[in-house]
């Protein structure tokens, strides 16, 4: 599971190669990381999007065996790139092929406002690894006529033709991931996960008739395969060596055979060498292998995430993105923090939960701060700020999880951000003056207590089936909701005080909920087009949350919505009674969690998480006009360049940052296109 940045952190400011051969041939702009004191971490900002840099503050003090294996880990990574691209949708490939050769190619006008769209479109498929929007999952709507890119093509000799023209302009395909209810979310949906004649039944009932061959054990049926119809019968197309994906995913091996060779410990080596072993296969049973493998390696400084894993993309929570993130520990806050794991069985016991709904041992919890040094895929450009792995239930009871926080990524965030917004949103100097103090330290013990405690927290009722089959297309944001409700119920607790954690854990609380209900009522609204209902999994969670308490706290006052000079605000005037309904409302998640409630999550979600205020939303779409800064991030990778001794040996790397956007993704399409356009 994974923990996206929250618009909240945004707004309180916490929130290659060029189309001339001349400009090919220019060095990218080499920055020593941990040498330079005025970094610059923001590169560029189009459409709603802003590119960031950041960096790696962990590099020198890796040996360079460490060094290598971040290395190799990044370049399997990147090995596997394309495999997103045609996950998100089955033309995304074809079109970016075109819409980059014409990018690198062309000769015409590049004042025009047609060009200037036409570039703007193409960093925004680029930084959504297809045509659908990364967040909304609309599909992208380009500001230039399907003529004007016909006279492109015409002039740069490039060919795109039928409906992987056509649907850049008219409405097929409209929604990457379609999770309203009273349709057929898999038909509705374009994500390339199914065929064009599947739906929801074909898709249940072949599952239903998957046998786990220990059913205490179930196998993450689906993870790694893209269902199909052929002559009417339901098969799978699994990603493997040989299989679907085949040519990137050998390049993944070559790459992961590398590390293997260089890897921190015999524990790790054993571990990558499953996860080898499972590309080869495509093996659901060597997937949980490895993953038991990989949760109990917790020695070492690096780490990695590889693999199909978070399953948001999949209207039914069956099909894993791929995803890669490779980790250098953050050895001084790693260390703060990992008094959390030490304490996962006390927050598990003081929980509000029913007690048959507790863990009676919390085994295995590791926290890490870590430091990235490369990501790829689901996780890139926009990438999560905090994980938790692995998602199988019975892996996380028996042998426990991962969690990190993305340290270098928070800290960019910080770097890079304003106040504007902030003081906008806020009701009062008090709310603004707690933002300010505390605002940052309460978002990253709320992203600590989410990954750790949360999402290790909890089990299910004996008998009760994994929750993507019995909450469907509810469980991904009825785990986020429930992961979050974990950290805002413990945010406002002296424990926190008393572990060390903060200075004065009722101040950080009360920032932590402030922002929590500003964003989740207001604030992340602005990511949506007018009309629009709520449909990414977090912030429906976000929104179900913060609606609910505002809701059940209306008899007691506990959140006064406030209307001054035209301008809606909420404030909290009772902190106590909002910690107890967080808790009241952990209390049901869990229980709809541990019992397969389906009708009550649907209910839940349907109620508080989908539908918006549309007065209110326009309310706060003109008030967010005077700020600039656009309301999503991203970023850019650095990249790690090796130097080479006589004998062809690396002896050292260098850090170079990518000057702009669009250097890195042609440098990435030039060197890591390791997929045909059509799969």
């Amino acid at each position: 599971m994974k923990k996206t940045l929250i618009l909240a952190m945004a707004v309180s400011g916490i929130l290659l190669f060029s189309c001339k051969e001349k400009e090919e041939k220019k060095e990218v702009a080499e920055i020593q990381n941990e040498q330079v004191s005025d970094f610059n971490y923001e590169v560029e900002q189009f459409g709603d999007v802003k590119i960031l840099r950041y960096k790696i503050p962990s590099w020198d003090q890796l040996s360079l065996k460490e060094q290598k294996l971040v290395y190799y880990l990044t370049q399997a990574g990147l090995a596997g790139r394309d495999i997103m691209w045609d996950q998100n949708y089955r033309h995304n490939l074809e079109i970016r092929n075109a819409l980059e050769k014409i990018y690198t190619t062309y000769n015409g006008d590049k004042n025009s406002e047609d060009w200037k769209n036409f570039e703007t479109y193409l960093k925004r498929v680029w930084f959504s690894n297809g045509i659908h929007h990364h967040y909304s999952k609309d599909k992208l709507k380009p500001e230039f006529s399907s003529d004007y890119l016909k006279q492109l093509l015409a002039g740069t000799n490039t060919t795109l033709e039928g409906e992987a023209f056509e649907v850049i302009f008219n409405d097929t395909d409209s929604k990457k991931v379609n999770l309203a209810k009273g349709v057929d979310n898999v038909s509705k949906s374009a994500v390339n996960f199914y065929g064009p004649e599947v739906t929801n039944k074909d898709v249940e009932n072949f599952y239903a008739n998957k046998k786990s061959p220990n059913p205490d054990k179930p196998l993450s049926f689906g993870l790694n395969s893209k269902l199909v119809k052929e002559n009417g019968e339901i098969k799978e197309l699994v990603y493997k060596s040989g299989g679907l994906y085949g040519s990137a995913i050998d390049k993944i091996i070559e790459w992961l055979e590398k590390a293997k060779g260089v890897a921190d410990n015999p524990e790790q080596a054993d571990a990558i060498g499953l996860l080898i072993e499972y590309y080869k296969t495509g093996d659901l049973q060597t997937w949980d292998d490895y993953n038991v493998a990989w949760t109990a390696a917790t020695a070492g400084n690096i780490d990695y995430i590889n693999g199909f894993i978070e399953v948001y993309n999949d209207p039914l929570g069956y099909r894993g993105s791929y995803e890669t993130i490779v980790q250098i520990k953050d050895f001084d806050m790693s260390e703060k923090m990992s008094v959390l794991s030490d304490n996962a069985q006390w927050f598990e016991d003081n929980s509000p939960l029913m007690q048959e709904h507790k863990k009676k041992n919390v085994v295995g919890v590791t926290y890490k701060v870590v430091n990235v040094a490369g990501e790829a895929g689901d996780a890139s450009p926009s990438t999560p700020i905090g994980v938790n792995l692995p998602n199988a239930n019975w892996i996380r009871a028996a042998v426990g999880s991962k969690s990190v926080s993305l340290g270098n990524i928070i800290d960019s965030y910080n770097n890079a951000g304003s106040s504007g917004r902030l003081k906008e949103f806020v009701n009062d100097s008090t709310e603004f003056a707690l933002e300010e103090e505390y605002g940052q330290i309460a978002d990253k013990l709320h992203t600590a207590l989410h990954e750790v405690i949360g999402h290790a927290s909890g089990q299910l009722n004996p008998g009760v089936g994994e929750t993507k089959e019995t909450l469907k297309n509810y469980a991904s944001t009825l785990e986020e909701g429930r992961a979050d409700l974990v950290g805002l119920y413990y945010l406002y607790n002296p424990k926190l005080q008393e572990l060390g954690l903060v200075e004065d854990w009722k101040k950080v609380g009360m920032a932590a909920y402030d922002g929590y209900i500003r964003n989740g009522l207001m604030t992340q609204l602005i990511r949506l087009n007018v009309g629009d209902d709520v449909e990414e999994a977090h912030m429906r969670n976000r929104q179900w949350v913060s609606a609910w308490v505002f809701e059940k706290g209306k008899k007691d006052n506990v959140i006064e919505k406030i209307t001054r000079d035209g301008k809606t605000y909420y404030n909290i005037n009772d902190y106590d009674k909002l910690h107890e309904l967080f808790g009241e409302l952990l209390r049901e998640t869990q229980r709809i969690k541990s019992e397969g409630d389906y009708a009550a999550v649907e209910n839940l979600v349907e109620t508080y998480g989908v539908k918006v205020d549309q007065n209110l939303h326009k309310e706060i779409l003109d008030r967010n006009k005077q700020f600039t800064s656009a309301p999503y991030s991203g970023f850019v990778n650095p990249m790690l360049v090796p130097k080479m001794d006589s004998a062809g040996e690396i002896e050292s790397f260098t850090i170079q940052q990518p000057e702009t956007f669009a250097e890195q993704m042609l440098y990435y399409s030039k060197n890591y296109s390791n997929l045909p356009a059509k799969n």
